[in-house]
């Protein structure tokens, strides 16, 4: 009998995706190791580079199994071959990285919540990282936060501070351990130590002090992943309102922080979709329907029905909720209103100072502020509100490429996202662009992303908003550059940041709703409808007719005048039955009167959100708002579950312009009769979701495009944006929302991005004509 004995050949692979910071390099030592492959593996700044020699056989069994048994945190998107000349070298290693690489960019990784493993070791007496805040291994732990600069290294995170103790060098050179080359490896002997600001206490010490605080009503900035949190006993009402004095935000909803599920179903209705997004690695705050009897402050949410919860994401938020202490805490952004996440520590002692009675903090530095992402389930889809820990900067796959652009999105819920080739990768929520510091984290963001990144913007993108304060950046950017800068129209960036998430290349009708973007005319937009191609064209088919908006930002924070707007808009007179012109004193009333009678001081808008407001303000709901969006919100929680049935409100829809008026006019009759709010919210919502089906459907058939993309901040109500795409839907047409970006803001940028990059340089302004 003959055998046959296979030669051995070679190969060099290149792996592009997320495969630093993940496993990926131990993952395919032992996989090598296991089917008696030599070679090597190592990190470059496009990825990972393998070299594997052996049996053919052998190495189609380690092509396939490097696709099917990959770490659970890995993504690969891509793998390249070639082959090269034996080597017959012995063994497979891991290489030293090199900053080297192709034109690829490696894709980093987001922070990563604790794995099972690694709390199983902090709840262990007998294991040496018993009780340790800071334990992390191979499948958890920081990554986006820590990293300073790429290939992903020690050296390169501001863990090369802690050098390893010799149990740790061990594990981390022990290619059977979980924390085989996990680079932000540490323990009690050589890692980050606890502490509580100022009284010097450590470890222990410290976090058993800080759980009496708490327990005490107590308010303290614990130091996360990303920065300074606010905490204190969810259950509390008096901390509760001490917290929201001391912050300046009255009514704005807090997140929670709760141990496990068990608790979270304790607190609000969690179902399967709800309970797999609160587990995952990313632990999202996600937005859940509270329960009418659970034991937290009533302050925690005021007027909403639904409360943002999340589970620990850290060893250290495990062992700040062990007992005794609280078993729900208010965990909330560390900074005051309008101002950027404390992440410094020396800031952060200075900002939140008078905010706090302690800080429980600890050494190891946070390269980059990253604040916790907002996850809402709407129709057992996972929809993003807010993208930032657990997700940033993980790329938006494209469906073409495009030359390399940073777009830096709007004045609120700012994000940048920097896209080259086939991907997008938006960075973390900043926030609101209100002072000098928003401004500032928002640069540090753009350029640590360009950096990290190794990716030259060709172009820069912004909005086309001449008073906004990122476009002052993209200006100083682009001029830094020497490269063009492309001023995008508001809505026009939403719908394509719809489209570029669902990998359009076909023309669409897009619906943007939201409450402000600067129009190409000058005036308020916010209730379009647009052509837009997959080319960077635009075209401006539809839209709420106009009202006169008296005072302008004055009116945002006060739907008693986006109310008087829209009654003088309808014919009708600002009688003082009506809530939102008894609120006014005769001072203001007389300033509104006289604005929307001359024009001066009231500059026109299209804003649907506006429209939410002056219903919102008629049913009496509210007539002030301390945060964005606030009366709608409270307007949708009123509505939630009330049957419109046949509903008389209609708008008037013509030629593509749909007129509130009618609606304005049936909602004052309403309100008059003693028809609750929750009624005519319902009724409202059920007539504005039958207007978008009308002048979309309208659109697509004079277009012939079969495809409407739903996006701006209107679309976070569920309500309309499942009746609008049932609507749609039965009338043949393809709906498109967003889930991966935020509809809102936060999804701007990546919007931007793609019209930049595909509409030329030479394209200043975005006609939307």
């Amino acid at each position: 009998m003959t055998t046959i004995v296979e030669s051995s050949v070679r190969e060099r692979l290149r792996v592009h995706g997320v495969v630093q910071g993940v496993g990926f390099r131990p993952f395919v030592h032992s996989l090598a190791t296991d089917l008696g492959l030599s070679g090597w593996i190592g990190n470059d700044s496009a990825g990972v580079v393998v070299e594997v020699e052996g049996p053919p056989m052998a190495l189609a069994e380690f092509h396939r199994r490097l696709a099917d048994d990959a770490p659970r945190l890995a993504v690969i998107d891509a793998v390249t071959t070639e082959m090269l000349p034996l080597l017959d070298e012995p063994g497979f290693t891991i290489a030293a990285s090199s900053p080297t690489g192709t034109d690829a960019v490696a894709q980093i990784p987001p922070d990563v919540a604790a794995c099972d493993a690694c709390l199983a070791e902090i709840a262990d007496p007998g294991d040496r990282r018993y009780r340790y805040p800071f334990g992390n291994c191979t499948d958890c732990g920081p990554r986006f936060t820590v990293i300073t600069a790429t290939p992903y290294d020690r050296v390169n995170t501001t863990m090369a501070a802690f050098p390893l103790c010799t149990n740790c060098a061990v594990e981390r050179a022990d290619p059977a351990n979980r924390r085989f080359h996990a680079e932000p490896i540490a323990c009690p002997a050589c890692g980050p130590r606890l502490s509580l600001h100022p009284t010097g206490l450590t470890a222990d010490a410290a976090l058993g002090h800080a759980r009496e605080i708490l327990a005490t009503g107590g308010i303290i900035a614990v130091k996360g992943l990303g920065g300074y949190h606010l905490a204190c006993d969810a259950a509390d009402e008096v901390a509760v309102a001490e917290l929201r004095r001391r912050k300046a935000r009255p009514h704005k909803p807090f997140a929670l922080l709760v141990a496990d599920l068990d608790m979270a179903r304790a607190l609000a209705v969690v179902d399967e979709v709800e309970a797999a997004v609160l587990t995952s690695p990313a632990r999202p705050i996600v937005l859940l329907q509270a329960r009418p009897d659970a034991q937290v402050a009533a302050g925690v949410a005021p007027g909403l029905a639904e409360v943002g919860v999340q589970l620990p994401s850290t060893p250290l938020h495990v062992l700040l909720l062990a007992s005794p202490g609280p078993a729900a805490l208010v965990l909330t952004s560390g900074n005051l209103a309008d101002e950027p996440l404390a992440f410094e520590d020396e800031d952060a002692f200075e900002r939140l100072g008078p905010l706090v009675d302690t800080f429980l903090t600890h050494d190891r530095p946070v390269h980059l502020p990253c604040d916790d992402s907002v996850v809402r389930v709407v129709d057992q889809v996972p929809t993003m509100l807010r993208r930032s820990r657990g997700y940033a900067p993980l790329s938006v796959r494209l469906a073409r490429p495009v030359r390399p652009v940073l777009a830096v999105g709007g004045d609120l819920k700012a994000v940048v996202c920097l896209a080259a080739g086939t991907d997008a990768w938006p960075g973390q929520h900043v926030g609101d662009l209100g002072s000098m510091e928003g401004a500032e984290a928002l640069e540090r963001s753009a350029r640590h992303l360009v950096a990290l990144l190794r990716v030259r913007p060709e172009v820069v993108a912004c909005d086309a908003h001449p008073g906004y304060a990122s476009v002052r950046l993209a200006e100083r950017l682009a001029a830094d550059w020497g490269v063009p800068l492309v001023r995008v129209q508001h809505h026009h960036a939403h719908v394509a940041s719809a489209m570029a998430e669902a990998r359009l290349t076909e023309t669409v009708v897009g619906v943007a709703f939201d409450g402000t973007g600067y129009g190409c005319d000058g005036t308020i937009w916010g209730g379009e409808v647009l052509v837009v191609d997959p080319d960077g064209g635009c075209r401006r088919v539809g839209h709420l007719a106009s009202v006169r908006l008296p005072g302008g930002d004055a009116a945002v924070r006060r739907p008693a005048r986006s109310a008087l707007a829209h009654l003088s808009a309808a014919g009708m007179g600002l009688d003082a039955d009506l809530a939102p012109v008894s609120d006014c004193s005769p001072v203001e009333l007389a300033l509104v009167r006289r604005q929307l009678e001359t024009g001066f001081g009231a500059t026109a808008t299209s804003s649907i959100g506006r429209l939410f407001d002056a219903v919102a303000a008629l049913c009496g709901v509210r007539q002030d708002v301390t945060y964005e969006a606030q009366a709608a919100l409270e307007l949708e929680v009123l509505a939630h579950g009330v049957d419109a049935g046949e509903s008389a409100y209609a708008f008037d829809v013509r030629d593509g312009i749909f007129d509130a008026a009618p609606v304005v006019r049936a909602v004052t009759r309403d309100v008059r009769a003693g028809v609750s709010a929750g009624t005519v919210g319902a009724c409202f919502t059920a007539a504005l979701a039958r207007a978008v089906v009308d002048v979309a459907a309208r659109a697509c058939a004079d277009a012939q495009v079969d495809v409407v993309a739903l996006s701006g901040g209107v679309f976070a109500n569920r309500e309309l944006t499942r009746q609008a795409r049932r609507g749609l839907t039965s009338r043949g047409l393809r709906v498109v929302t967003q889930r991966l970006v935020p509809c809102g803001d936060g999804g701007l940028s990546l919007g931007q991005a793609v019209i930049a990059a595909t509409s030329g340089a030479s394209r200043r302004d975005q006609p939307c004509a």
